[in-house]
Order: C-alpha cells, then sequence, then structure tokens
C-alpha cells in the first residue's frame, strides 16, 4: 500500500523512525503554477516601468493586488500540510 520504492525501502523507512506515511504533495504543482503566473504579471509591470520610467498609480494598485493573492495562495498551501497545526 505504501508507495516506496521497493519493500526494503519500506523497512528502512520504518526502522529509521518508526513509521511510514506517505504524502501526496500534488497541490503544491498547482501552487507553483500559481506564483509562475504571478511572477509573469510582477515581470510585465517591471518591464513597463522601466520602459518608461514612471510609476503609475494603478500598476502599484495591480503589485498589491498580485501580493495579495501571494499570501491568500502560501496560508492555503500551509494549511494542507500534514505536519503543521493551525491554532
Amino acid at each position: 500500500m505504501s508507495k516506496r520504492k521497493s519493500a526494503s525501502d519500506y523497512i528502512r523507512t520504518l526502522i529509521l523512525f518508526g513509521f511510514v506515511y506517505d504524502v501526496d504533495y500534488s497541490y503544491l504543482r498547482q501552487y507553483n503554477e500559481t506564483l509562475g503566473k504571478i511572477s509573469g504579471n510582477l515581470n510585465q509591470i517591471a518591464k513597463r516601468i522601466n520602459s518608461t520610467g514612471n510609476v503609475y498609480e494603478e500598476d502599484m494598485a495591480e503589485v498589491k493586488a498580485i501580493m495579495d493573492e501571494v499570501w491568500r495562495t502560501q496560508k492555503a498551501m500551509l494549511k494542507k500540510q500534514p505536519l503543521i497545526h493551525n491554532k
């Protein structure tokens, strides 16, 4: 039932740690995709600022909104961690 590579790997882990559990980290793929999209948006804003030399109010509002999304995504990812207890 374990997703270990072999029976010997399973037994070694069991001996070393006293337990074996498998954790599904597939949600991290979605997290990384979201961060990639966010970084692309930030790069576009940075290019626009560097090319014009001007910082626009709407650019700063967009950066703040993007950073809010980063923190929301980060908190959602941390809630899915199996060993972190939220209080």
